[in-house]
């Protein structure tokens, strides 16, 4: 894993990731007392990816005033938010959660593959899109697979678990939310991520929907 020098105010990072995430089930503790959606697990909908037009909001998936990202990744379509550890992640938009891994499974030395992300959290958002977030320090109380968040609910915390090269840091992916859970190829992210994340960083609207459909339609659930 390599890393480039990043801006940050409150750690100097950088990064070139490989890939993210596996399911696990262990318990989380202690949430912050607006994180937890008291909601009966919903079964996300089949894979469809509504009209970009569909009314939908979007949130910065990081809240911290001191935060960076890049605009490109090694070896496949993601990025690397950048803040300090413990700082919130938050649901992207609302939606419905599709995996989560409480457990950190990574060890040193590994293969790239599924344990890279460490502890993580992806929802199927109203648009049709997969949010995928890891390396997080620890997932929100009650957050678990057929919750429904809204947008900027918080998920879990900035951290540096899995192969992170102990940065603390968010790898974010945009996908096409895929019938079969572990794809974690595809998981990790195939859209890039940057114009989407400045337009929210902006209070925009902009949408990955036709970005996803395009490369669902060409690739299936394959990366």
């Amino acid at each position: 894993m390599r890393y480039l020098k990043c801006l940050s105010g409150v750690a100097a990072v950088a990064v070139a990731l490989t890939g993210c995430g596996v399911p696990s089930e262990p318990v989380a503790a202690n949430p912050p007392p607006q994180a937890v959606q008291q909601a009966a697990p919903v079964k996300a909908e089949p894979i469809t990816l509504v009209a970009a037009a569909k009314k939908v909001t979007y949130a910065f998936p990081v809240k911290a005033k001191n935060v960076s990202f890049h605009k490109t990744h090694a070896g496949y379509p993601a990025t690397d938010i950048f803040a300090a550890c413990g700082k919130p992640f938050v649901a992207t938009t609302s939606g419905v959660v599709l995996e989560v891994s409480r457990v950190d499974k990574y060890k040193k030395g590994m293969k790239d593959g599924p344990y890279n992300g460490g502890k993580f959290v992806s929802i199927q958002g109203d648009d049709g899109v997969r949010y995928y977030g890891s390396h997080l320090s620890k997932v929100t109380a009650g957050i678990k697979k057929g919750v429904r968040v809204k947008t900027g609910q918080s998920l879990g915390k900035v951290g540096k678990t899995g192969n992170s090269s102990g940065v603390c840091h968010v790898h974010y992916g945009i996908s096409p939310p895929c019938k079969k859970a572990g794809d974690w190829k595809v998981r990790r992210g195939v859209v890039w991520p940057a114009k989407y994340l400045t337009s929210w960083r902006k209070g925009g609207k902009k949408s990955p929907v036709a970005a996803v459909k395009a490369y669902k339609k060409k690739n299936g659930c394959k990366a």
